[in-house]
């Protein structure tokens, strides 16, 4: 059956070709820090709990020793027109029509990883139609990919690191925690009060935390499902949609979704480094304040 193993394998391929690349090039920090990306992806179930964790220690020392360097510039690309966002639209497309189909052959394809292999396959393709297409050398398409994994550096591996933190907190019970510490400032029965705590709460922690996926098993534990759900009757569908866009909002204004918003401005030269972040908060923060309504009328 076809599921995460595809997935992880393709992209560990492709970090594989990176760490090649910056091999040839001399570039050692870069990388060592894709191959064991790479590693990861490719090996992770044979290393175990502990043979990852150390790996991702390893990812942490080269991102701080701060011997990462960004690309080397190779000359302006070729102007191609708007046609060259074909190629981008086929991603897309294949994603949405592979989800539908995949999810009709539960024997081929992990209905459950249906759209994340439907996405994997759309790249695959696009690569293809632009080998068909553009002609580029073969190592081309991953030179252009390592170039610009160069200039994320370590921010790219930021959302799976934070995600895998909301996990770890909420298998260590933070969520019961903090579930407490709010029922004792809510006054019983207000619905109000659940509602400013979960979507305020899901803002808070993602500025936290930098990501939302994070941030969520955190306050799902401690307000969405004890309170909003069980106790409330909500549908749980909308309550987990609108308190992921609660967060959201708070990943507009922090410098902790460094990949949303830190790598922009780097990648523009910015010289102001929060730049993106002022500029997203006047949007956030009404945004937040819709959530919370919409929750309530939802919950009420």
């Amino acid at each position: 059956m076809i599921g995460l193993n595809f997935i992880y394998g393709v992209a560990g391929l492709t970090f594989l070709a990176f760490a090649l690349l910056g091999a040839a090039e001399k570039r050692w920090a870069n990388a060592t820090f894709h191959g064991l990306i790479a590693t990861s992806f490719l090996l992770g179930d044979w290393l175990g709990d502990i043979g990852n964790g150390v790996l991702v220690l390893a990812l942490v020392a080269i991102a701080a020793s701060g011997r990462m360097k960004r690309r080397v510039e190779t000359g302006e690309p070729r102007a191609r027109g708007a046609m060259v966002f074909v190629p981008a639209l086929v991603i897309p497309v294949t994603a949405l029509l592979g989800t539908l189909l995949f999810k009709q052959v539960p024997w081929l394809v992990d209905p459950r990883q249906a759209t994340l292999v439907a996405l994997t396959v759309g790249v695959l393709l696009a690569l293809a139609l632009c080998y068909v297409w553009l002609r580029p050398a073969p190592a081309e398409p991953f030179r252009a990919g390592r170039a610009l994994m160069d200039d994320i550096g370590w921010a790219a591996v930021l959302p799976q690191m934070l995600a895998s933190l909301g996990a770890v907190f909420a298998l260590a019970g933070v969520g019961e925690v903090v579930g407490r510490l709010i029922g004792v400032a809510i006054p019983a029965g207000s619905v109000i009060g659940a509602v400013l705590a979960f979507g305020l709460g899901m803002a808070l922690f993602t500025i936290v935390m930098g990501n939302a996926f994070a941030a969520f098993p955190v306050m799902a534990a401690a307000v969405g499902i004890p309170l909003l759900v069980q106790t409330y009757g909500a549908d749980p569908a909308p309550v987990a949609a609108i308190g992921m866009l609660a967060g959201f909002c708070g990943t507009l204004m922090t410098p902790m979704a460094a990949n949303f918003n830190l790598v922009p401005a780097a990648l523009l030269e910015l010289k102001d480094r929060n730049g993106v972040i002022r500029a997203q908060v006047p949007t956030a923060l009404p945004l937040l304040a819709f959530n919370i309504i919409l929750l309530w009328w939802i919950v009420a």
